[in-house]
C-alpha cells in the first residue's frame, strides 16, 4: 500500500494557507478554547505562512451581517484581499475562494476556520473530494465547546483530512534548523510560545 500521501510533508512551497471565516462575531461564541488562547493561535498561523512565504487566502461569510468581519490582524499580516460570500456556507462552494486556492497550483492546504465545525470541516471534506491534501488545524480553529471539536476531528479523519496544530505546522515547514526560513519561523515560535521563547534566546546567543 502507497502511504506516500500521508507522509509526504509540508513544505513552503507545496502549500497554501486558507483562512476561513475567522470574524469577530462568529469569535464571540467559542467555547473549546479560551478566546485569548484561540487568537494568539489564529496569529500564530498567520505569522507562520507570512514567514515561510507561503501563499494565503482569506474568506468570509456575510462580513455585513452578525458574523461581523475578519479578525483585522489577519489581513494586516497576510496582506491581500478578503474573498466575501454572500451566501455559500461551505466556503468551497464559492467560486471565487476556490479558484484562488487552484490559482496557486498547490495541492495541499493548510486550511482553519471559525467554526470548526462548519467553517472549518465542510471546505476540507469538499477539498479532499477534489484530491486536494488537506491539514485541518484545530488550535487556530474553534468552536461552541470541547464535545463538538471532538465529533469534528473524528469525521475529519474518517475523509482523509490531516489533523494538525499550528506549532506542528511551522516545524513541519522549517525542517531544519539551519533552513533559510529557519530564524524568521523560530522568531515566530518564540513570539507566539512564552516557554519556548526562552529557549530560542538561548539559541540565537550561541549561533
Amino acid at each position: 500500500m502507497n502511504n506516500h500521501k500521508f507522509t509526504e510533508t509540508l513544505t513552503a512551497d507545496n502549500a497554501v494557507l486558507a483562512m476561513i471565516d475567522h470574524q469577530t462575531g462568529l469569535m464571540v461564541g467559542l467555547g473549546d478554547e479560551h478566546p485569548t488562547v484561540i487568537k494568539n493561535n489564529i496569529l500564530a498561523l498567520s505569522n507562520t505562512a507570512k514567514a515561510a512565504g507561503i501563499p494565503s487566502v482569506i474568506t468570509a461569510s456575510m462580513p455585513d451581517g452578525p458574523n461581523g468581519p475578519v479578525m483585522p490582524e489577519i489581513q494586516q499580516i497576510l496582506g491581500g484581499e478578503i474573498i466575501n460570500r454572500a451566501d455559500e456556507i461551505n466556503a468551497w462552494k464559492s467560486p471565487e475562494f476556490r479558484n484562488a486556492v487552484k490559482a496557486t497550483g498547490r495541492k495541499k492546504i493548510i486550511m482553519a476556520g471559525i467554526v470548526t465545525d462548519v467553517c472549518l470541516l465542510f471546505p476540507a471534506l469538499s477539498a479532499v473530494a477534489e484530491g486536494y491534501d488537506v491539514y485541518a488545524v484545530i488550535d487556530a480553529s474553534g468552536t461552541w465547546n470541547k464535545t463538538v471539536q471532538e465529533v469534528t476531528i473524528q469525521r475529519l479523519v474518517q475523509a482523509g483530512v490531516k489533523v494538525t496544530t499550528w506549532a506542528s505546522v511551522l516545524a513541519e515547514i522549517m525542517d531544519d534548523w539551519r533552513g533559510e526560513n529557519a530564524e524568521s519561523l523560530g522568531n515566530v515560535l518564540a513570539g507566539h510560545t512564552t516557554k519556548y521563547g526562552y529557549v530560542m534566546t538561548s539559541y540565537f546567543a550561541n549561533k
